[in-house]
């Protein structure tokens, strides 16, 4: 009953104008709610927070952005830094302070700490999702970033966003629509070319540029040393990484490989199992295939070009030790 809900507010939404999704976004909050934005930090979710905010400013009482993850990789500590997002650790803020939260660029199924919660509203780009509720939702798997929506709700607002805000929203859209040669939405050229005179290109280039740390070649090393190469596939397990962001960074450096289609890289954060997967997208759906071979262990999913999977040991039942690129492709091929 919950996800026919679901389904109608979404189709529904989906034939409502700019001006009435933001009145129904809107019409969600009231003055004296503390609101919380919750993200799975990356430009599109840090982005897209700082634009919800940017909607609720005089409009509640305080917002607060917090994310379940310790941002590690370079480039995004750079964007945070240089744009002054403001942004906690959700295991540090108390819930009880809030009276509405809102999640951004993910769905509550996405990540175990998210099924805890309770979301008011929920706006994402990703293949949807059941099994959850929410007052407003706004889904739209066809657009390649979440800020290329953002963009649309501040133009209906007649909102013009402050250079760190566009900033932030133009490399969002940029990076997740991987410089348009991604599948996107005519909407997101829309959003990037309203953006593109308003954005700070110095500081989209230095963003950019941080991109790995010395200490982090290290894991170029093991993956060279311990990949497999079969059938014009690529697979290697890193083993242990102090930050999973490595394992995208190591898959996107894989996937330029000519001839290769399919690159899959696994490596261990904390207690979980960490996978990513690349294709060309082209007759191939790694969102798919992450689902089928960890969808029923873990959390799994993602778009036709790029997937990603997270399940703990435990419901592998096996040790860190004894996980290896030979077992992430017996995984694999046996539905690839």
């Amino acid at each position: 009953m919950k996800s026919t809900k679901n389904c109608r507010r979404r189709c529904g939404l989906a034939r409502r104008t700019a001006r009435e999704r933001l009145q129904a976004f809107l019409a969600v909050f009231q003055k004296d709610d503390n609101v919380l934005i919750v993200i799975n930090a990356d430009p599109d979710a840090l982005a897209s927070a700082l634009a919800v905010k940017r909607l609720l400013a005089y409009r509640v009482s305080g917002i607060t952005i917090a994310c379940p993850n310790e941002i590690r990789r370079l480039s995004n500590q750079t964007m945070v830094e240089l744009l002054k997002i403001p942004i906690h650790r959700l295991q540090q803020v108390r819930q009880r302070e809030f009276s509405k939260r809102v999640l951004i660029d993910s769905q509550p199924t996405h990540l175990p700490c998210f099924e805890k919660l309770s979301f008011n509203a929920v706006i994402d780009h990703h293949p949807v999702t059941e099994g959850w509720e929410a007052d407003y939702i706004d889904i739209r798997p066809d657009y390649g970033a979440t800020a290329s929506m953002m963009v649309e709700y501040l133009r209906a607002a007649a909102i013009k966003p402050a250079v760190p805000l566009a900033t932030a929203l133009f490399y969002a859209i940029k990076i997740d629509t991987q410089n348009f040669e991604k599948k996107a939405a005519l909407a997101d050229a829309i959003s990037f070319r309203y953006l593109f005179d308003r954005a700070n290109k110095n500081l989209v280039r230095k963003i950019e540029l941080s991109e790995l740390r010395l200490s982090e070649l290290n894991y170029f090393r093991t993956a060279l040393s311990e990949m497999k190469v079969s059938k014009g596939r690529i697979y290697v397990h890193v083993g242990r990484v102090r930050n999973p962001d490595i394992l995208v960074i190591i898959a996107d450096f894989l996937n330029q490989v000519h001839l290769i289609s399919w690159v899959l890289v696994s490596g261990i954060h904390g207690e979980r199992l960490v996978v990513i997967f690349r294709c060309d997208g082209y007759k191939k759906n790694a969102g798919k295939l992450a689902h089928k071979i960890f969808g029923k262990v873990g959390s799994a999913g993602g778009h036709r070009e790029m997937a990603r999977a997270e399940v703990p040991l435990k419901n592998l039942e096996m040790t860190a030790e004894e996980f290896s690129t030979r077992k992430l492709m017996r995984l694999a091929t046996k539905h690839i």
